[in-house]
């Protein structure tokens, strides 16, 4: 597992590679108490957003500015905004970029992958939320093109994928089979194991980590926990496992 542990049972999680940047950031676990369930919705008018008091130790213990996260309601799309620079509700996207030092950016996930790119010498960071329609739609092509419109190089760029579902578990039908051919042709192919009766299990790890390279991202430079959520219930919240819970990854710019 490429991540580091923090507590026992572990809050959150560290990326070594982040660490080493000097990119304060968390990605937590289903220990960690203060975030809204996806049964409440984010709003633009909630004083704190989604966040509860009981993260702000969390957070505050990685480094980051609890009172001041920039987070957007998450809609499965491609599109980008840039976070206020106060923090707070960026607007309906999928993709969050910076180049304020020290503004912390906010993903949440329960099965989905949270990536984040991260190039300090520009500085620029992004964070991206990437589940297959995303995947399909291009968030993850639009979160290499976010950094680079902000000046960062992506073959410069580090890039960390949070906990998400793995292949081993995620079984997928035609409906996401036939989104991914009208994207990619059959080049997607290679992201598919079928399991018979026109379903698949889908590899978002590998498709993702692909698309990363194809963008211009070093894949040596490319941390992926593969960290499966589904099959981790003790550690992780999982959607497709009935889990209402979410886990949220947050980062900012050292």
């Amino acid at each position: 597992m490429l991540l580091t542990p923090h507590g026992d049972p572990p809050l959150h999680f560290t990326f070594p590679g982040l660490r080493a940047l000097g990119v304060p950031h968390a990605t937590t676990s289903r220990h960690c108490s203060g975030i809204a369930s996806f049964t409440e919705p984010i709003t633009a008018d909630a004083e704190r957003g989604p966040f509860g008091p009981d993260l702000t130790p969390i957070l505050t213990g990685a480094g980051l500015a609890a009172a001041r996260i920039a987070y957007a309601r998450q809609v499965h799309g491609a599109d980008s905004v840039e976070a206020p620079p106060a923090g707070g509700f960026a607007g309906r996207a999928d993709v969050l970029a910076t180049t304020e030092r020290g503004l912390p950016l906010a993903i949440f996930t329960a099965d989905c992958l949270a990536i984040a790119l991260v190039d300090p010498d520009a500085p620029a960071l992004v964070l991206a939320h990437v589940g297959w329609r995303g995947t399909a739609r291009g968030a993850t092509q639009a979160a290499v093109a976010a950094l680079s419109a902000r000046g960062g190089r992506p073959e410069r760029a580090r890039v960390a994928i949070a906990p998400s579902i793995g292949p081993c578990c995620y079984e997928v039908d035609e409906p996401v089979l036939g989104a991914f051919t009208a994207a990619y042709g059959r080049a997607s192919e290679r992201w598919f194991a079928p399991t018979g009766g026109g379903h698949a299990r889908l590899d978002l790890w590998a498709a993702n980590e692909a698309l990363l390279a194809e963008a211009g991202v070093d894949p040596a430079r490319i941390e992926n926990a593969r960290l499966c959520t589904a099959c981790h219930p003790e550690l992780l919240y999982s959607y497709r496992r009935g889990h209402r819970g979410r886990l949220v990854t947050v980062a900012a710019l050292p």
